[in-house]
């Protein structure tokens, strides 16, 4: 039986699905979750943020951008989408991919840690807490073992010369 090759995707395709994801995915972590939750009554105690303030809004910033860099390298670089269910074809391992394996959820986690400082918010510590064990746990259990699979010894030798989280210093 001669072998099934997939059609490479267009660009405006990958580019829709792309903004598709964002929006359902990151989107939902980092701005509705947040909005909800700073917007009930589950804040039991908040502190004054002050000069943190600035700190946050600079994490936020940082976020975004290095969010943004990484989801332009998933579709130019790996011809793919953040969308685990159609992900990059090709591994990616440039700019932030050589700092740290997982920048977009790094991305995530500056973000979520930037408003909690911003609006000096309790709750929302929690809830960066509680995503940093779910995307943990998720990366771990379900999406190196994919990768490995995927992409074999080039993943493992990835593995091995780039931290999962926290960059190296040299």
């Amino acid at each position: 039986m001669a072998p099934v090759y997939r059609r490479a995707p267009s660009v405006i395709r990958l580019i829709l699905e792309t903004l598709l994801h964002t929006v359902l995915f990151p989107g939902t972590v980092i701005v509705a979750m947040p909005y909800l939750l700073l917007s009930s009554s589950l804040e039991v105690y908040s502190f004054s943020s002050g000069p943190l303030r600035v700190v946050g809004g600079l994490s936020v910033l940082v976020g975004i951008f290095l969010g943004l860099s990484c989801t332009r390298h998933f579709v130019v670089s790996g011809r793919g989408t953040p969308n685990p269910a159609d992900p990059p074809r090709v591994l990616v391992r440039e700019e932030p991919y050589q700092v740290v394996r997982n920048p977009m959820y790094v991305s995530v986690v500056l973000i979520l840690a930037g408003e909690a400082l911003v609006f000096g918010s309790v709750t929302l510590s929690a809830y960066l807490l509680l995503i940093i064990l779910m995307v943990h746990l998720f990366v771990v259990l379900y999406e190196e073992p994919t990768l490995r699979h995927f992409f074999g010894s080039a993943y493992e030798e990835y593995c091995r010369r780039v931290p999962r989280w926290i960059p190296r210093v040299a």
